[in-house]
């Protein structure tokens, strides 16, 4: 990441630091509110395509094997830093072909930005988002997950 996540220095009073204590927001817990909420966005799939792919078939492998079922994990391709205020996000991600690279990268970002702020009451100071593949749908292993995803946040 280019900036560290600061540890400091948020105008105002932080919703994670009051006078009766304390609340810290867990790095995997940003990473996976990341990686789901980048997932909420139609015709991305994160961790790119070729560890998506494979994060797929390892998931179907051990499903198979444990008799339960797993897919890949939400945080694949997904990096943060956190600070007591504060959070910076690296995504990796694949997309459909056929979408506006800038206009889909921005609604992950925006999305992103709200749902970590929104659910952690951390500050996000940036998103940065790598495309590393463009793919048909038939080529995104994780696309019915990504439907169970995006109904589930709608829901809610």
């Amino acid at each position: 990441m280019t900036e560290q996540a600061s540890r400091s220095g948020q105008q105002g009073q932080s919703p994670l630091q009051t006078e009766k204590g304390t609340t810290t927001i867990d790095q995997a817990v940003v990473k996976k509110i990341a990686g789901i909420a980048a997932q909420e966005v139609e015709k991305v799939q994160v961790g790119g395509g070729s560890s998506a792919a494979v994060g797929g078939f390892l998931g179907s492998v051990t499903s198979a094997v444990t008799g339960s079922p797993s897919g890949p994990a939400p945080t694949s391709g997904v990096n943060v830093e956190v600070g007591n205020e504060e959070a910076a996000v690296d995504l990796t991600v694949a997309l459909e072909y056929g979408v506006a690279i800038p206009r889909t990268t921005q609604a992950v970002r925006t999305n992103v930005i709200n749902r970590v702020e929104n659910l952690t009451g951390l500050r996000v100071t940036e998103v940065n988002i790598t495309v590393n593949d463009v793919q048909f749908p038939q080529e995104r292993p994780m696309l019915g997950q990504q439907e169970q995803v995006k109904q589930q946040a709608q829901q809610q």
